[in-house]
């Protein structure tokens, strides 16, 4: 969403994120093997028609845009951003109007019927960017269905929901109030909490097998204040979403362990991260920030990018080089080049832990012009399918099982993931040659990059050889 909102032993499972209670505790035999493409701003029909390219990159998930019901102004065009509107057209789909499947930017639910079966033909998990916490901007907008569903339209927000957040840091505000000015919904509601549970459970009869809560640290746990002027008693939203009780005789419709959830928890002060932690995977929101300082500065020297970052355990965060947000709002992240962009991915992908999520970004994009051919529901560039990205993805999935060893050279320039004793990953930041010389687990021996063929030595335990500009290597027993 908006910048600004805040969104086991010998463990290697297909679902790490909505698995096992405790999330706090590092078990250093877990190993993440998926790897998600967020199809951003694709439509169904593309998402389909594209599915064995992705089953052939290497990915094993796909994270869609926003499918309920949503804002959609008439003239508003099928550009992702027109200058005449001030959040873009791509910020339609995160301005619910009701919660029921289709839009007019991604398509209908037939649509999504036949990018269902495109998926499952591939063998390909989905799964959906869900937003409960807030309506449209518009609230004449919202759907009279949904006001009745919910009690009417007094129920429908929290007491102070129609007034914007003014201070993020405070966990009353954060969880109560509009986030961004988006009328804040009172989620503690039984009536939503049915009616929302209704919609997901209708995805996942469609299959889909995962969600990603947009700015789900805006949804109050236990510890947080209770909306008590909203006849809220306790915090629960949360238990429900997650299976651990029904609401007027609706719960979800799948055990909770075969799903990959993860909410958009972005770090920041007083945000209960161990709480959010109980119930789902978080994005590792920090760790992408310190990964962008890196490929920015083309140096990791004093940077500590062994760790997350993060009180949850490493397996159960989604991590990222870039987001929908760091791109398309303050074009945080935008200025990075694709090959930039690239580097990130292949340290990110080969290490051990988290799930990588790879943001696709608009076709044509460049870095003077973020938004390329700027055609909403169009596929994006072709970067999820570039040689690099598909050899290490595959690498991540063989690696299955392998502790990290994360290395850095002296100049700071040159990354390396060894994974046990089968395979390595390496990284040449800088825009000129360097030569590795690092502590690798591979054997002695000579080893040729998947990719370009280049060969490089390991010798008394020792990685060598000469790294090309902006380039990264994969290296497999």
């Amino acid at each position: 969403m908006r910048k600004i909102l805040c969104g086991a032993a010998g463990l290697s499972l297909a679902l790490v994120p909505a698995l096992a209670k405790d999330r706090i505790t590092v078990n250093p035999d877990a190993v993440n093997t998926e790897t998600i493409l967020h199809a951003w701003s694709w439509n169904f029909p593309e998402m389909a028609r594209s599915m064995k390219e992705i089953k052939d990159a290497g990915f094993t998930m796909i994270q869609t845009s926003p499918v309920q019901q949503c804002y959609s102004p008439e003239g508003s065009g099928k550009k992702i951003f027109d200058e005449n509107v001030t959040e873009g057209n791509w910020y339609y789909y995160y301005q619910p109007t009701d919660w029921k499947i289709g839009n007019s930017i991604l398509g209908s639910r037939d649509q999504m019927k036949a990018m269902m079966d495109s998926a499952a033909k591939y063998d390909i998990k989905v799964i959906v960017d869900v937003l409960p916490n807030h309506t449209a901007f518009d609230i004449d907008a919202v759907s009279d269905d949904f006001y009745k569903a919910v009690g009417g339209r007094d129920k429908m927000f929290h007491s102070n929901g129609l007034e914007s957040v003014k201070d993020y840091n405070d966990r009353l505000q954060c969880t109560l109030w509009g986030s961004g000015g988006l009328p804040d919904v009172n989620t503690e509601n039984p009536d939503f909490q049915k009616y929302y549970m209704q919609f997901v459970n209708e995805l996942l009869e469609m299959g889909v097998r995962g969600f990603r809560y947009d700015t789900a640290k805006h949804i109050g746990v236990h510890s947080d204040p209770v909306d008590a002027a909203s006849g809220v008693k306790e915090n629960d939203f949360w238990d429900v979403a997650t299976g651990r009780k029904a609401v007027k005789g609706v719960r979800l419709a799948v055990p909770y362990d075969s799903l990959f959830v993860y909410g958009e928890v972005l770090q920041d002060k007083n945000v209960p991260e161990k709480e959010y932690a109980d119930y789902f995977g978080q994005t590792a929101s920090g760790y992408g920030w310190i990964l962008r300082e890196v490929l920015e500065k083309r140096c990791a020297n004093n940077v500590d990018l062994k760790s997350f970052h993060h009180e949850a355990a490493p397996e159960f965060l989604t991590t990222w080089v870039e987001s929908h947000d760091t791109y398309a709002n303050a074009h945080e992240s935008a200025h990075l080049t694709d090959a930039q962009i690239r580097l990130g991915w292949v340290f990110l992908t080969a290490r051990q832990n988290g799930t990588p999520l790879f943001f696709s970004r608009p076709a044509g994009s460049t870095r003077t012009n973020y938004y390329g051919d700027n055609v909403l529901g169009a596929r994006g560039n072709d970067e999820f399918k570039h040689p690099e990205v598909v050899a290490v993805n595959k690498f991540r999935t063989a690696m299955n099982g392998q502790k990290e060893d994360v290395r850095v050279s002296d100049n700071g320039q040159v990354l390396l993931v060894n994974r046990g004793k089968k395979g390595a990953a390496m990284v040449n930041l800088g825009t000129y040659a360097n030569y590795i010389d690092l502590p690798t687990g591979l054997a002695d021996g000579t080893y040729r990059d998947v990719v370009y063929g280049k060969e490089f030595k390991v010798k008394k335990g020792r990685l060598k050889g000469m790294l090309a500009p902006e380039r990264t290597y994969i290296l497999r027993k």
